[in-house]
């Protein structure tokens, strides 16, 4: 007994040493170790929609078959989030042709609608919830555009599990549960209607807790109608017609004919070379080359000299930060209605005359703020070699609190984010898309797949990105490591929505930013907040080349999963 004592004591002392070195070292670790494969890889923000994913490709799916199968699960799953009331944006590394390729599959705002409007309801922003910020659901024509191009399963096959799911139940996880918890109180007390028969009244009228089963048996009839309809029965048919009725009966603008309008549209996704990597980004309505700007700013300075998490790392991260957001609030817009110098933003002499602006104190830029908002995220591989980065989102949560009777999903409120003020980039017009938040990223390297990943977070995304690239290409994080390092970011400024800057704003970290940090910031003039859990929703896929396998990581501040085979 005495020896076995010894023993355990005798291993807690040495852990207690080992952590103190880490402590004292700085030497990184994951929370876990990465997930490996070699047939496929699918990593998503929740276990059951992973799960999803690989059953199609161990069915004989590719990657945009079960993509599209996982992102209907979320719907179900995350509501919160995502759901087939939102938008989508992808990009795809096609293992047939070796190219990548970019879907824009965000929605217009309604024709019917104008600036006069807004003007004369004496309105100086849009709304964040109700049927005016509502703008045409972009995400299942994303669907059956990225299908028609890449599929190969029926979409009766790929929907079929979420379907089953919808009708059987699932249990709630803490997270989802903990923000249902709060958005459906939050709707019925707006007085919106359908909030209790789509969302309490399938499951026993009661708004379920963690572990208890959800059903969505309206959502399981939509999709089914969507299935054996196509994506026509959604836009041009009885879906189409219950929306537009009932956005009109709550006062809005947006119409069957707007929804039977609606076109994805497939783009050339741009890049950046940051250190012999290649950095993707889809361009504008998007806010995707805000990373892309940070970059070629930062590839300016040498990082092999400058510590992780150190005052010197966040300043000049913050700054060029500042600097692409001021351009970010000045040009980003939807380029059908405003010619938005891509080019010129992303190129080295313009990077230069930026990082110029930056001193050894925090300077006031005119930087760009958006409220975040729920979000997915997802990635998937397979044996052939395609990788799709996919998100899709409803903005703010769960979207406007607009649920179309009978259909067993939200509205987005993706409208609110257009500016009212006359002779903007991203000023309101009938039939524009709205500045967008959600942005998906892949890293090329040699002309080959390297990396496909992105994170969730409204206005983070753009910084989340770059820390990511910056963790695995200047501080040599693995694919875990990278999304489970401490995170920050910047607030206050001018936005695309209109709003201007007044000071030089605040840095909010995570608790694993050091306090020597923290003090060293504030000594070069930066004001320090503090962040509450709005970084999670990280993803990601890594190519080895070398070996042919998939290396796939999840964060740990959700329910997220990554899984191969």
């Amino acid at each position: 007994m005495k020896n076995a004592l010894y023993t355990l004591l005798l291993f807690l002392f040495i852990t207690q040493i080992s952590i103190a070195q880490d402590r004292i070292t700085g030497e990184s670790f994951a929370t876990r170790s990465e997930v490996l494969g070699q047939n496929g890889m699918v990593a998503t923000s929740h276990p059951l929609a992973t799960q999803v994913g690989l059953d199609i490709l161990k069915k004989g799916g590719n990657a945009i078959d079960a993509a599209i199968a996982a992102n209907a699960a979320l719907g179900l799953m995350e509501p919160t989030g995502c759901g087939i009331g939102g938008d989508l944006f992808a990009i795809v590394w096609d293992g047939k042709t070796k190219k990548l390729y970019g879907l824009n599959a965000s929605g217009r705002s309604p024709k019917g609608l104008t600036l006069d409007y807004f003007e004369k309801q004496n309105m100086t922003k849009i709304p964040s919830h109700g049927a005016l910020p509502v703008s045409v659901p972009g995400a299942v024509d994303g669907w059956f555009e990225l299908h028609k191009k890449f599929g190969s399963k029926s979409m009766s096959e790929i929907l079929a599990p979420a379907i089953g799911y919808a009708e059987s139940g699932f249990p709630l996880t803490e997270l989802i549960a903990w923000y249902l918890q709060r958005s459906i109180p939050f709707f019925e007390s707006k007085g919106f209607p359908n909030i209790k028969d789509t969302y309490i009244n399938q499951n026993g009228g009661k708004l379920p807790n963690e572990g208890e089963i959800y059903k969505n048996p309206y959502l399981a009839n939509t999709y089914k109608k969507i299935a054996e309809g196509g994506r026509d029965v959604f836009y041009k048919g009885e879906i189409a017609e219950t929306i537009g009725k009932f956005i009109k009966e709550q006062g809005g603008f947006l119409s069957a004919k707007d929804l039977a309008n609606h076109k994805s549209q497939w783009v050339e996704p741009v890049s950046v070379n940051y250190r012999g990597y290649d950095v993707w980004e889809l361009p504008p309505n998007g806010q995707g080359i805000a990373a892309l700007q940070m970059l070629q700013i930062l590839k300016g300075y040498d990082f092999s000299n400058i510590e992780f998490g150190s005052a010197e790392h966040l300043h000049l991260f913050t700054e060029a930060k500042k600097l692409a957001f001021e351009d970010r609030a000045k040009y980003y817009a939807d380029m059908d209605f405003y010619d938005v110098p891509v080019t010129e933003l992303l190129s080295e002499n313009y990077a230069d005359k930026r990082r110029a602006k930056i001193g050894k104190r925090a300077g006031k830029y005119n930087a760009g703020e958006i409220s975040a908002g729920e979000t997915i995220y997802m990635t998937v591989a397979d044996k052939e070699g395609t990788m799709i980065s996919l998100i899709q989102s409803n903005y703010r949560g769960m979207g406007s609190g607009m649920a179309p009777p009978k259909l067993g999903f939200m509205l987005q409120d993706r409208g609110e984010l257009f500016s009212l003020k006359r002779g903007q980039a991203n000023t309101y017009e009938p039939g524009k898309r709205p500045f967008h938040t959600i942005i998906p990223a892949f890293i090329t390297k040699d002309g080959k797949p390297f990396v496909s990943f992105g994170v969730m977070g409204g206005d983070f995304q753009p910084m989340g990105h770059t820390q990511i690239v910056m963790n695995i290409v200047d501080f040599g994080m693995n694919l875990q490591e990278a999304g489970d390092a401490p995170r920050w970011d910047h607030t206050g400024g001018a936005s695309p929505m209109g709003k201007i800057t007044e000071n030089t704003g605040t840095i909010r970290t995570e608790s694993g930013i050091p306090y020597s940090t923290i003090r060293g910031l504030m000594d070069k003039g930066h004001r320090i907040g503090t962040a509450r859990g709005i970084y999670g929703g990280y993803q990601a896929i890594l190519w080895d080349d070398k070996n042919k396998v998939y290396h796939g990581a999840s964060e740990s501040r959700k329910d997220g999963q990554a899984a191969g085979y």
